[in-house]
């Protein structure tokens, strides 16, 4: 089951979800609109290592765009903080933005119940295209979960990207024991 416009609405009556900026206009009949904020980033070396803390640069996306390239890639963050604390949150990308070659998240799609933060993006695209600081970049969509959760993401010592800021955050695979 997904969360309608109306189950969405009551959950941030209860403060179960919490989305800010919110604006009714970006409330679909089934997700919420999220739009690209202002900063996006990439990383320092051309090869990384899984083992080590990859560096990124971070820079702001001019108002006149910026045009990101193919064989890149960005990582971006909507410009709206979110909590869930009692759904599991699913970022997709928006059908207008899939039809520009643009690909949102590689393999991070799903967020996890107690996440509170910006969402980083992983930006890819098939050829070049010009992007917006504020465009519309993605869509979340809240499952209900099944049983009680012991451990909330944002509860855990070991999570790795709760309270995410307004910036791209890096990969902290590094983080992991292996």
């Amino acid at each position: 089951m997904i969360l309608t416009d109306k189950r969405i609405l009551e959950e941030m009556d209860k403060g179960t979800i919490k989305i800010v900026p919110y604006n009714r206009e970006d409330l679909g009949s089934n997700s919420y609109d999220v739009h690209l904020g202002s900063t996006l980033a990439k990383y320092v070396d051309a090869e990384l290592d899984a083992k080590k803390h990859n560096r990124i640069e971070l820079f702001e996306i001019p108002d006149e765009g910026y045009v990101l390239h193919p064989h890149e890639f960005y990582l971006g963050v909507t410009a709206e903080y979110t909590e869930t604390h009692a759904h599991v949150p699913f970022l997709e990308g928006k059908s207008s933005t899939g039809r520009l070659g643009i690909d949102i998240h590689a393999t991070a799609g799903k967020g996890d119940v107690g996440f509170c933060g910006n969402w980083t993006l992983e930006i890819s695209v098939k050829q070049p295209v010009r992007i917006y600081k504020g465009m519309p970049i993605g869509q979340l969509i809240y499952f209900p979960v099944e049983g009680e959760i012991e451990v909330r993401y944002n509860q855990k010592g070991n999570a790795k990207y709760s309270g995410q800021p307004n910036k791209p955050v890096e990969s902290m695979m590094w983080k992991n024991k292996f």
